[in-house]
């Protein structure tokens, strides 16, 4: 069992009052038996989180920052064929534009049913494929596009750029250029489409633009996958730092518990927790020394979170 817990840690100062406060049994005990074994440092500005170079790693995927390929993975998920084409996860988003800067909102609160995405898609389909563009749907929060300069394009991940200036996060490459492009060109088709005109007038969010991520060939994972529990994201991302420790605690009683009680059994098991900057991954210490020098010298929850 290999368990990878993204948003694990956070850098705004409330996020970081919230760890010192954090009361996390399980975590403690297993940092008592597990060892570390592996640590990704980077910084809050890479394109690709640490839970995402995580995952990349058990996976087996190949690919620079930025460029790891999970719309191509996405859409094998949701049922497509990604043979010989380079792919990229399309998320339709609401961009708040403020006196000094565009802000991306967090897509979940579009809370878009699959009627609504569908006839938005198909709104700006031609806008894609007129450029060259394959351009086929996942769910209601992946729309999918296929290109050849998509093989290498850098794009930052969803969760960089969530609440953010997104001036930051595009490159002046010249496919990065026709992304923009195209994203103005959303926008203002959108502006007018009775979907959102409905959504308006219902209190909600329109849906004006779109954010491209996870572009790239398709590889064949190396192994199962791990499993990511993200119950930490949407208040980490939210900076709802109450909501964020009451998902930790639910955390260690639940996860963290079984994966306890793994250790105790003897079971080869992995644990990853990541911020926002890096990463570290245990394994059950080997040696009776070696034990019982970790259980003596364990570093408390607090403390191993605050350096990620």
């Amino acid at each position: 069992m290999h368990l990878i817990v993204p948003f694990a840690a956070a850098l705004a100062e409330g996020g970081r009052d919230a760890t010192r406060r954090l009361a996390l049994p399980r975590l403690a005990a297993l940092l008592g038996r597990l060892a570390p074994v592996e640590r990704d440092d980077g910084d809050e500005w890479s394109f690709s989180p640490p839970h995402e170079r995580a995952l990349a790693r058990a996976l087996g995927f190949a690919g620079g920052d930025g460029q790891l390929p999970w719309a191509a993975w996405r859409a094998q998920h949701d049922g497509l064929d990604t043979t010989d084409l380079a792919w990229g996860l399309l998320t339709p988003v609401h961009l708040h534009v403020g006196t000094d800067q565009v802000s991306l909102m967090d897509p979940a609160a579009l809370a878009l049913d699959d009627a609504g995405s569908r006839a938005l898609l198909d709104a700006v389909r031609e806008l894609f494929t007129s450029e060259g563009f394959v351009v086929d749907y996942g769910a209601p929060q992946r729309w999918y596009v296929a290109h050849e300069s998509l093989a290498g394009l850098r794009t930052a991940s969803l969760d960089r750029v969530i609440g953010r200036n997104i001036d930051r996060w595009l490159t002046e490459a010249s496919a990065v250029r026709l992304v923009r492009r195209l994203q103005n060109e959303v926008q203002m088709l959108l502006y007018t489409h009775p979907l959102n005109d409905a959504r308006e007038a219902q209190g909600r969010l329109p849906v004006n633009s779109f954010w491209l991520s996870g572009c790239g060939v398709a590889q064949r994972p190396a192994g199962p996958p791990p499993t990511v529990d993200a119950r930490l994201r949407e208040p980490a991302l939210a900076e709802d730092w109450a909501a964020w420790a009451k998902a930790w605690e639910t955390l260690d009683e639940g996860p963290l518990a079984e994966l306890a009680a793994r250790t105790a059994r003897g079971e080869a098991v992995q644990l990853t927790l990541c911020g926002e900057r890096a990463s570290t991954t245990l394994e059950p210490a080997h040696g009776a020394w070696t034990r019982l020098k970790l259980r003596a010298t364990r570093p408390t929850p607090a403390a191993i979170l605050e350096t990620l």
